[in-house]
């Protein structure tokens, strides 16, 4: 590896390319990070991951689920108090800008060379880095880390304007809290937003082409999130497919394929996203995108070219900040043959609606599909001492555990720390841990983790 200018080369500083690049730094590689934007963290700290995060925060202070129960009697303040989304935006900012400037330290620190500018490759070794200056360098590495992230997709018959007619990006810097706004789309990212404006005030209609909301999910925790949707005043079009969009002096108007017409202040487009390979020029490192403009990768994020790896969300779906950090470091461990601890697969998932979603493992789809022997235990937030005292009325959690081993298959859970609660089921699942186990683990009370002991105790009679 002497003969190249690096050990490891990263193309972005998202969650998979900064955590590539530490890991090999720990090891005591020449490693150096390119990044064409005039700031570090990715999609996931600029506008992804952590704004919305942020932006939920204060959209769930507001909420009406955030005042049930003994909080009733603690006044959140109104959503539609003057200057509120100003303030909430401006935190958010704040919280943005701190944790870039803990990465930057964090990677000064490792003696992560930080190189600003556009790459392209010259070779399969070989990339060539446009400054901002337009001053050009030719750097080399025994092996690259691809992590250049993705963008929303975004249709040319779609209007954008970053004003009326948004993406994911142009909505998280949006100024004026819009009085009405249309959400297309039925994911995770839509799903979020939906949530996040209602609860801050903005009247939301959703539409979808699918039966069901986050259609790969379990219909009865679904049907929880859409009772939810339905106390937000946020009205659901599911089974409708648009024809157009256009602006108008008033803001947006929408046309459905059976001739219906929606009007709305703003509106968000949030159908799919695709790959940031930009001006990579990957023929010329010998690759090749698919027909749908993905590269494709081993388990180990290994291209066709073995020292070239793809990591986070250019890798394709689950397009996780956490998942992206996870492959960055097992992507660099194998090339630099370290031993490497498989995870099994085993991949928490969280969707930061309003309630949160979250689960582990295997839906009952999956499950009925491979024929699986199985059996189901429910818990109600609701029948638990903490649930009542935060007056959280749909959450529940759902076990779903193998007849003959007993083991664990599936964790699913909406409502209130949905995203934390699910780490129990991963260790357990992680540990092969039978359903007899979390039966019999005594949980603090009173809390939401009861949840556990509960839907296992009901799985235990239907198993005898």
């Amino acid at each position: 590896m002497t003969n190249f200018d690096y050990d490891l080369l990263v193309v972005g500083s998202g969650p998979g390319g900064q955590e590539a690049a530490i890991t090999a730094a720990k090891l005591g590689k020449r490693v150096a990070i390119i990044e064409r934007k005039p700031y570090v963290g990715g999609v996931s700290l600029q506008t992804g991951t952590i704004p919305s995060k942020a932006l939920r925060e204060a959209a769930y202070v507001t909420s009406r689920t955030a005042s049930l129960g003994m909080r009733r009697t603690i006044q959140s303040r109104a959503a539609s108090e003057p200057g509120f989304l100003i303030e909430a935006l401006g935190q958010k900012d704040r919280v943005v800008d701190r944790k870039e400037a803990q990465l930057l330290e964090r990677l000064m620190s490792e003696g992560v060379m930080l190189i600003p500018g556009e790459a392209c490759f010259i070779d399969a070794h070989t990339l060539q880095v446009t400054g901002p200056r337009d001053d050009r360098q030719q750097l080399s590495a025994a092996f690259i880390v691809l992590a250049t992230g993705s963008r929303p997709r975004r249709p040319a018959s779609v209007p954008f304007d970053k004003e009326r007619v948004l993406d994911s990006t142009s909505l998280l810097k949006i100024r004026r809290l819009p009085a009405s706004l249309i959400v297309v789309g039925g994911g995770v990212i839509a799903c979020e937003f939906a949530t996040i404006f209602a609860s801050l005030g903005s009247e939301v209609t959703l539409i979808d082409s699918h039966a069901q909301l986050l259609a790969y999910l379990d219909a009865d925790i679904v049907s929880r999130l859409a009772e939810d949707f339905n106390d937000m005043n946020i009205g659901l079009r599911m089974n409708t497919r648009i024809s157009e969009i256009t602006r108008t002096d008033q803001g947006v108007s929408v046309t459905t394929e059976h001739g219906d017409k929606l009007q709305a202040v703003a509106l968000f487009y949030a159908l799919g996203r695709e790959p940031n390979y930009g001006l990579l020029e990957l023929d010329k490192a010998g690759l090749v995108a698919d027909d749908h403009g993905w590269v494709r990768i081993n388990e180990h994020q290994q291209t066709s070219q073995a020292h070239i790896y793809i990591v986070g969300d250019l890798a394709g779906r689950p397009s996780l900040a956490s998942t992206a950090m996870e492959q960055g470091r097992m992507a660099v461990r194998h090339a630099f043959q370290c031993e490497v601890v498989q995870n099994g697969g085993l991949l928490p998932m969280a969707i930061y609606t309003i309630p949160e979603l979250s689960y582990i493992g295997e839906t009952e789809r999956q499950l009925l599909e491979r024929k699986a022997d199985y059996v189901k235990g429910y818990a109600p937030y609701a029948n638990t001492a903490r649930g009542q005292i935060i007056g959280n009325e749909h959450g529940l959690l759902k076990l779903l555990v193998d007849r003959q081993s007993r083991l664990i298959l599936g964790v699913h859970i909406i409502g209130e720390s949905a995203s934390e609660l699910v780490h129990v089921g991963q260790m357990a699942m992680t540990c092969s841990t039978t359903v007899d186990v979390l039966a019999a683990t005594v949980f603090n009370y009173p809390t939401l983790a009861q949840c556990y002991k509960m839907a296992a105790l009901e799985c235990l009679m239907q198993l005898g």
